[in-house]
C-alpha cells in the first residue's frame, strides 16, 4: 500500500475509487465502507484510496471535548493496509483544511488530486467548513464534476449502531467482548515493553509494562483475559490496566503477565495485547498475601475464558 501525506504526493495516482472519513476505529462500519470500495474499484478497474486525517477534527475545533482515539496512527495504517487497499492519503487537519468550503474540498481533493470516479461514504458523512457538506451535496457535486457517489448504511450489532462513541463507551465499562463485536476484531494495545518497577517479578508474576506511548485505547481499570503477541508468537496473558495502588501509584498504564512463563525477555520489543474478556475491576489490596491469592484466582478464571 502506498501512503501519501499531501495532495501533491497523490497527484497522478488515479483514476480512483475513494472513501473519506476519520476512520478512528476501523470498526465494522468502516470495514463495510472499505469492502464496498474494493468491490467498486474492481468493477471499474480503479485504484482504491482511503482519505483520512492526521488527527481528529476536534483536536483543532473542539479541543476541550477531544476524546482519546480507539487506535493510533500506526494501528490505523496497519489495519488499512491489511484490508488490501492501494493507497492511504492522510491529510493534515489544520486551519486551512478546517476552513475549506465543501465545494473546494471536493474539487481539490477528489477531482484534481485523485481523479475520483467513484466516491463511497457513510450515510452520516459531512465535509467542508463547519460540516456544511452532506451526502445530498456530494451527490450534486458528483453529477457536476463527473464522479459517482455510493452511500453505505451504518452497521448495527444487536440493534446498536456501530460507532466509535459506542465502542469507547463499552471499553470504558470494561466490556471488551462486546466492543470486539462492534469492532469486528479483538481490541488491542500495541507498543514497546519498557522497564518498570519489577514488583510483579518479586512476587512470582513478572509483567511486561507497556510504554505510555503505546497505541490503543485503554479500557476500564481492571484485569482482562487476553493474549500477548511478540515476535510472531501468541501467549495467553493477564492484562492489568490501572495505576497499581497496592504498592506504588504510577501513571495509568497496562501491564501484562504471560501465564506460566517466567523466562521471556520482552524488554524493548514491540508487542500486541489482545483483550478477550473482563475478569474483575482493579482493587487495592492490604498486602502481598491477599494480592497473590487474588492473582491466582484471576489466572484460573483466565485459563477458563481462554479455554486452556
Amino acid at each position: 500500500m502506498q501512503t501519501f501525506s499531501s495532495l501533491r504526493e497523490a497527484q497522478k495516482f488515479g483514476p480512483t475509487a475513494v472513501t473519506i472519513g476519520k476512520f478512528d476505529g476501523i470498526h465494522r462500519g468502516h470495514q463495510a465502507l472499505i469492502a464496498a470500495l474494493r468491490s467498486a474499484a474492481a468493477e471499474h478497474d480503479l485504484k482504491t484510496v482511503l482519505v483520512t486525517f492526521d488527527r481528529h477534527p476536534d483536536a483543532l475545533l473542539n479541543p476541550a471535548n477531544l476524546k482519546w482515539p480507539l487506535i493510533g496512527p500506526k494501528q490505523k495504517e496497519s489495519l488499512i493496509s491489511a484490508a488490501g487497499l492501494d493507497a492511504l492519503l492522510t491529510l493534515t487537519f489544520d486551519d486551512a483544511l478546517a476552513q475549506q468550503s465543501a465545494q473546494d474540498f471536493v474539487q481539490e481533493t477528489l477531482v484534481d488530486a485523485l481523479s475520483a470516479k467513484i466516491v463511497i461514504v457513510g450515510e452520516d458523512f459531512r465535509f467542508g467548513a463547519g460540516g456544511a457538506g452532506d451526502v445530498a451535496l456530494l451527490h450534486e457535486l458528483g453529477q457536476q464534476l463527473g464522479f459517482e457517489v455510493r452511500v453505505i448504511a451504518s452497521a448495527t450489532e444487536a440493534g446498536l449502531k456501530v460507532s466509535t462513541s459506542a465502542i469507547r463507551e463499552l471499553l470504558d465499562q470494561g466490556d471488551v467482548a462486546k466492543a470486539g463485536k462492534l469492532l469486528g476484531r479483538v481490541h488491542t494495545t500495541v507498543g514497546v515493553v519498557e522497564h518498570g518497577l519489577k514488583i510483579g517479578r518479586t512476587i512470582g508474576f513478572p509483567t511486561a509494562n507497556m510504554s505510555r506511548e503505546a497505541e490503543g485505547y485503554l479500557p476500564l481499570d481492571g484485569v482482562y483475559a487476553g493474549w500477548l503477541i511478540a515476535d510472531g508468537e501468541r501467549y495467553p496473558a493477564a492484562h492489568s490496566v490501572g495505576i497499581n495502588e497496592t504498592f506504588q501509584a504510577v501513571p495509568r498504564l497496562v501491564e501484562s503477565h504471560v501465564l506460566d512463563r517466567k523466562d521471556l525477555d520482552l524488554y524493548d520489543k514491540i508487542v500486541t495485547l489482545e483483550y478477550v474478556d473482563f475478569v474483575r475491576p482493579s482493587a487495592k489490596f492490604d498486602g502481598v498475601e491477599s494480592l497473590v491469592v487474588e492473582i491466582n484466582r484471576d489466572l484460573d478464571k483466565i485459563r477458563n475464558i481462554l479455554g486452556l
